[in-house]
C-alpha cells in the first residue's frame, strides 16, 4: 500500500488514531475502554446501534477471573463488576440472571429420561455466583464506558474498504468517509471486513465439529424443576438456577433464564437448539416450525415450554464453524469471533474473548508510546487464537459424538470439566499473586504456553487428555471403536492422569455431579500437599 497520509477525513477532520476498532460489542467495547483508559487514541466503528441483541450470555469462573485481572491490570474498575453476579446486578443490569450450576440431562428421542442419565458442574456459592448477561445492558454498557474514556465512536457506519501498510491503516466507509489509524483491531465477528478484504476464511474450515442453530428469547418457560420429567432427579442445585443442557443423539438445546433469582426484573429466558447439520439439516421450515417439530419428538423437554412464546424474531443459521487462516497481519489482528467459532456449548465464546482482550492491549498501550507496530510484536495472538480454537474443536467435537451414547457422554464430560477447573485455578493464583507484587511479569507469564489454549502448569496434562478424548471419538465416528468401549478407555485416562486432583473422582462413572464443597476442598489440598505431582502441588500454594 502506498504511504497513509493525513489530510482531513469527513466527521474526522485531521485526526489519526493510534488503534481503530470495528465493532462496538463486548469485545470493542471493553478493549475500546481498556485502551482508551491508558492513554491511547481510540475510535470505534460499527455498522448497528445500542442496544441490540446479542447472544453469547452465559458466563464460567475462568471468563469471570479474566474479567477481574482485565479490571486490575489495566486500572478499570468500572469492569470489576462484570466478575459477579451481585455486581452485575446492582452496578451494570438487573435484568440479567444468576448462574449457580452447569447442568446436563440426556434425553434418548422415542423413550422417558433416565433419571440417573444427569450430569452438573455446581459453582459453589460459597466462592461465586455467575451470570447470564443479558447481552444488549452489557454490550452497551461497555461501548459507553470506552466513549467515557475518551474513545471515539462512529457508530451506524459501514466500512467498504480497507487498506493496510506499513505506515498504517486507511478505512473507508460506504458514505464515502476516511478513517486512518496506526493499527486495526476486527472485533466484529462472521462477517469480518478484515476476513473478507485480505481472504482470510479457511475454506473449508479445519474445524471437525459440525452444527447449526435457531434461537430467541422467550417469556413463561416453565422451570425444568417443576416439570414431572425432573420429579426423580437428585442433583445437588437446581436446574432452574444455572445454565440448563438438554442433550440428545445430534445436538442440544440451551435454556439459560434471566428470572432465576429474587428480585429479578427479568421475565426472559434465552433457548436455542443447536443441532448437527449433517442429521438434521436445514428444511423451508420456519425456525418456529422446526422448534414446535422437535418439541413434539421429545415431550419431555416440550414440558417447560407448555406456555412459553418468543418475543422476539428467532434467528436461524446455516453451519456456525469457521476459521481462519491467520488471525495476525500487517497492522492487524482479529479477535475471537472475527477470527473464528465453534459452538456454544461449554459458553467458552466470552472466555476466548478475554483471552484476546488481555493479551492484545498491553502490546497496542506499549506500541502507542514506542511506535513498534510490527507483526512479530502481535505473533503470540495468532497462535493463542488458533489454539483456543482448537481446543473447543476438540470439545464440542467429542461431546457431539458423546451426544450418540450416555456412557460415552458420561466420560468426555469429565474431560470438559478437566479443561475447566484446574485451568481457572491457574488464573486464579496468577491473579492473587498479581494483586501482592503489582508486577505485570506475573500475568505475562501466562503467555508462556506449551499448548496455546490451554494455561501452564496444567495445559499438557489436560491437552494430552483432551486429544487422546477426541481420537477415540474420530474411532466411534468411524465406525471402528463401539462407544462403550471408548468411554472405558477415557475413564481410565483420566484415573492415570496424575494432574487430576483424586478427591474430584472424575474417573468415577458414577460421579455425576461435581460439587467444589468446603470439605472436597479441604481434602484436595491435603491431597496437593503430599500426592499430587510438584507442577500441580504449586496451584494450591
Amino acid at each position: 500500500m502506498n504511504s497513509i497520509s493525513t489530510k482531513s477525513q469527513d466527521g474526522a477532520p485531521g485526526e489519526r488514531y493510534d488503534v481503530a476498532v470495528l465493532g462496538a460489542g463486548m469485545a470493542g467495547g471493553m478493549l475500546g475502554a481498556v485502551l482508551a483508559r491508558n492513554g491511547v487514541k481510540v475510535l470505534i466503528i460499527d455498522a448497528g446501534v445500542h442496544p441490540r441483541f446479542a447472544v453469547g450470555e452465559s458466563t464460567i469462573p475462568y471468563t469471570s477471573t479474566l474479567t477481574k485481572i482485565i479490571a486490575e491490570r489495566y486500572d478499570v474498575p468500572e469492569i470489576a463488576p462484570l466478575a459477579t453476579f451481585r455486581g452485575i446486578q446492582e452496578r451494570i443490569s438487573p435484568m440479567s440472571g444468576r448462574k449457580q450450576n452447569f447442568g446436563f440431562v440426556y434425553h434418548r428421542e422415542g423413550r422417558p429420561q433416565d433419571p440417573a442419565e444427569v450430569n452438573q458442574l455446581v459453582i459453589p456459592e460459597w466462592q461465586r455466583t455467575e451470570s447470564h448477561l443479558f447481552r444488549q445492558d452489557i454490550d452497551a454498557y461497555l461501548f459507553n464506558l470506552a466513549v467515557k474514556y475518551g474513545a471515539h465512536a462512529r457508530l451506524a457506519t459501514r466500512v467498504k474498504d480497507i487498506e493496510t501498510g506499513p505506515d498504517g491503516v486507511l478505512l473507508r466507509s460506504e458514505r464515502g468517509e476516511e478513517f486512518r489509524a496506526e493499527y486495526l483491531v476486527d472485533g466484529s465477528g462472521f462477517r469480518s471486513p478484515v476476513a473478507d478484504a485480505f481472504g482470510l476464511r479457511e475454506e473449508p474450515t479445519r474445524a471437525r465439529h459440525h452444527s447449526r442453530t435457531l434461537f430467541t428469547h422467550m417469556v413463561n418457560v416453565t422451570p425444568f424443576d417443576d416439570t414431572e420429567a425432573a420429579a426423580a432427579h437428585k442433583q445437588p442445585n437446581p436446574w432452574h438456577h444455572g445454565t440448563l443442557h438438554h442433550v440428545f443423539d445430534g445436538g442440544w438445546l440451551w435454556v439459560i433464564p434471566f428470572d432465576n433469582h429474587d428480585g429479578a426484573m427479568s421475565t426472559l429466558c434465552s433457548v436455542g437448539l443447536t443441532l448437527d447439520e449433517r442429521v438434521f439439516p436445514k428444511t423451508d421450515q420456519s425456525p418456529q416450525e422446526e422448534f414446535d417439530a422437535f418439541l413434539r419428538r421429545f415431550p419431555q423437554i416440550a414440558e417447560q415450554f407448555t406456555d412459553a412464546r418468543a418475543v422476539r424474531p428467532w434467528v436461524g443459521t446455516g453451519r456456525l464453524q469457521y476459521s481462519a487462516t491467520r488471525t495476525v497481519g500487517e497492522r492487524y489482528c482479529l479477535t475471537s469471533h472475527a477470527a473464528g467459532f465453534i459452538d456454544a456449548l461449554y459458553s467458552r465464546g466470552l472466555t476466548n474473548t478475554l483471552e484476546l482482550v488481555n493479551s492484545l492491549a498491553w502490546r497496542l498501550i506499549e506500541a502507542s508510546r514506542d511506535g513498534d507496530w510490527s507483526t512479530e510484536r502481535f505473533a503470540y495472538l495468532d497462535a493463542l487464537q488458533q489454539g483456543l480454537f482448537d481446543v473447543h474443536d476438540d470439545l464440542v467435537y467429542s461431546s457431539f459424538v458423546g451426544f450418540r451414547d450416555y456412557d460415552l457422554w458420561n466420560a468426555v464430560s469429565r474431560v470438559w470439566k478437566a479443561t475447566s477447573i484446574l485451568p481457572t485455578m491457574t488464573l486464579e493464583r496468577a491473579y492473587r499473586a498479581f494483586l501482592e507484587s503489582r508486577d505485570d511479569a506475573v500475568l505475562r507469564a501466562l503467555e508462556e504456553r506449551e499448548t496455546p489454549g490451554l494455561p501452564d502448569p496444567v495445559g499438557p496434562d489436560v491437552s494430552g487428555l483432551l486429544t487422546y478424548t477426541r481420537e477415540l471419538c474420530e474411532q466411534v465416528e468411524s465406525g471402528a471403536l463401539p462407544p462403550g468401549e471408548a468411554a472405558l478407555s477415557v475413564f481410565a485416562r483420566i484415573r492415570k492422569t496424575e494432574a487430576l486432583p483424586a478427591p474430584f473422582e472424575l474417573g468415577d462413572p458414577g460421579n455425576r455431579c461435581f460439587e467444589a464443597t468446603p470439605d472436597l476442598m479441604r481434602q484436595t489440598a491435603e491431597w496437593a500437599g503430599t500426592d499430587a505431582p510438584e507442577h500441580i502441588r504449586r496451584l494450591f500454594s
